[in-house]
């Protein structure tokens, strides 16, 4: 039996159009780091509950996801930013962006324009 297909989450973090970059301690060469990758659904889960104060119930809605999924985002996302952060270690933003989403003068209210959730 193959995996379930990943769902469609929508992204409005600012650092969407970033997604690939590398942020490490400095001094030490990346080559020589570990590097932990912070999938871009838990960076935009983060940035809904942490950064803009949304709960759970809320930024489901706007991702197009449960209050489950994002409990696991943000468990998961945390847990790799707390890693990179005490052990020294380089965190990188992947992941697949949506198509669409919201322009950049939308993104720190939350408003979508032209969004299908499903």
């Amino acid at each position: 039996m193959s995996p379930r297909k990943k769902k469609q989450r929508n992204c409005i973090c600012p650092l969407r159009e970033k997604l690939g970059h590398v942020f490490k301690p400095a001094g030490t060469p990346l080559k020589e780091m570990e590097i932990i990758i912070l999938d871009h659904d838990e960076l935009e889960a983060l940035f809904l509950c942490d950064k803009l104060g949304l709960n759970q119930e809320e930024a489901g809605t706007l991702m197009g996801v449960s209050r489950g999924t994002v409990q696991r985002l943000l468990a998961e996302g945390r847990k790799k930013v707390i890693e990179a952060l005490v052990e020294q270690k380089a965190l990188a933003v992947t992941g697949d962006v949506p198509e669409h989403g919201v322009s950049d003068d939308n993104a720190e209210t939350g408003e979508r324009k032209g969004t299908e959730h499903g």
